[in-house]
Order: structure tokens, then C-alpha cells, then sequence
């Protein structure tokens, strides 16, 4: 199955959990649909696993193939199988262009990577999965998108991990994420126990 490219809101509600990070995705609490109030299954302990490992891949927009071979590498990595798999995730260049605050959703922040409007260390990358190494440079070639301006304007808070500098509208990737600047909500061990059920 190629990537989610439906509502988002309907994966939100469906998880109950906010793959935009923002929490405007979940306006109603319950699952969507006519029988979405009316459904309170216990899930499995896969399905509970199925659930967690959704979760990621819908908030990152990767599809399934995407998703496992990352989840190959971070296990190939020294330290936790879990926490690497998030490190390798936040260090995709489309999430760092929305964690920078170039675009208001990791979807807008695809597209401005696919129409190559960003550049890494002044060469133009248009692969939104690029894998960005510590030091990274991260800037655009088009400093008046009024988008991008709009989306500046409203972030409210940056990462640690990115430091950005106002003058050049560039960021630097200054280190890895540390688990505890990641989004409490994920529960990594649940995936990593899925793929090695």
C-alpha cells in the first residue's frame, strides 16, 4: 500500500492520537464514522502494537516499506532499537524543514522539499526522505515564499536539536534528538516488538 494521502483528521480520530502534533486534528473524540461513538473494543496485544507502529508512520508520512526499512537501519545503529528508529525519523529533511518552521505540517514541508526549494549545505536536495547528518545546513533557495513567511510567523516554539539563525533564514542540524524532546505519546518499544513478533 502506497502512502495515506486522505484526511488526516480521519487517521487522527481513528488512533486518538494528533499525527499533526498540533491537536487540531482531533475536534471530536471518538473514532470516525456512524459507529464511531459506539465502538469500545479491547484491542489485542497486537492490535495495540498494529496501533503504535500506525501512529509513527502516519505522523511521519511514510509508507509501510519506507517505514520498515528505517526501522532496519535504527536497529543496525549502537544504542536503543526504539529511540534510534525515532532519531533516524526526526532526521528525515522534510521533518526537519516543518521542525524548523518552513511549512506548518510535515505534508507542506514535502512539498516544499519535492519542488526544490530547499537546499542543504547550498545544494539543492528535492528527496523529502534525504537523511540529514549533524552539522547540516538548511536553507531555501527563495527567501520571500509567503508561505514560508506565514508559517514563521506562527510557530510558536523550536526544537533544541535545530539551531536557526533569523538573518540568513538558515538552520542548522546541531545534534541527534535526545528521546526526552520527542513526542511522550509514542511508546517505541510497542514497534519495536511488532516487527520482531
Amino acid at each position: 500500500m502506497s502512502r495515506y494521502v486522505g484526511p488526516s483528521n480521519r487517521k487522527s480520530r481513528r488512533l486518538g492520537f494528533s499525527t499533526l502534533e498540533n491537536g487540531k486534528d482531533l475536534k471530536r473524540p471518538f473514532a470516525p464514522g456512524m459507529h464511531g461513538q459506539k465502538r469500545s473494543k479491547k484491542l489485542s496485544n497486537y492490535g495495540v502494537q498494529l496501533q503504535e507502529k500506525q501512529k509513527v508512520r502516519f505522523m511521519y508520512g511514510l509508507s509501510e516499506k519506507q517505514f520498515r526499512s528505517v526501522f532496519e537501519d535504527a536497529g543496525k545503529m549502537k544504542g536503543v532499537h526504539g529511540e534510534n528508529l525515532l532519531k533516524l525519523l526526526e532526521s528525515r529533511l522534510d521533518n526537519l524543514v516543518f521542525r524548523i518552521g518552513f511549512a506548518t505540517t510535515r505534508k507542506g514541508a514535502r512539498q516544499l522539499v519535492n519542488h526544490g526549494h530547499v537546499t542543504v549545505n547550498g545544494k539543492k536536495v528535492d528527496i523529502p526522505s534525504y537523511r540529514c547528518k549533524v552539522g547540516d545546513v538548511i536553507s531555501l533557495k527563495d527567501k520571500d515564499l509567503t508561505i514560508v513567511k506565514t508559517s514563521l510567523e506562527a510557530l510558536h516554539n523550536r526544537v533544541e536539536f535545530i539551531s536557526y539563525d533569523e538573518a540568513k533564514m538558515s538552520a542548522t542540524f546541531v545534534r541527534l534528538p535526545e528521546r526526552s524532546e520527542l513526542n511522550a505519546d509514542i511508546n517505541e518499544s510497542l514497534i519495536v516488538e511488532f516487527y520482531n513478533r
